[in-house]
């Protein structure tokens, strides 16, 4: 994570927050963008893949 802002911008439903030192996705909040045709839209739209899904 390079600390773009981009994944928080992208995010439709507002999982993602700015944590120290990275940022989280609240996973009561995320839907992983479901229907959504190419997947989560914070993976797409991060320039270094660095969106990734932590279990719970």
């Amino acid at each position: 994570c390079i600390a773009c802002d981009a994944c928080r911008e992208g995010c439709p439903t507002g999982a993602i927050s700015e944590g120290d030192p990275i940022y989280t996705i609240d996973p009561n909040v995320c839907n992983e963008c479901e229907g959504r045709e190419g997947g989560p839209q914070c993976a797409e739209v991060c320039p270094v893949d660095a969106c990734v899904k932590l279990e719970e």
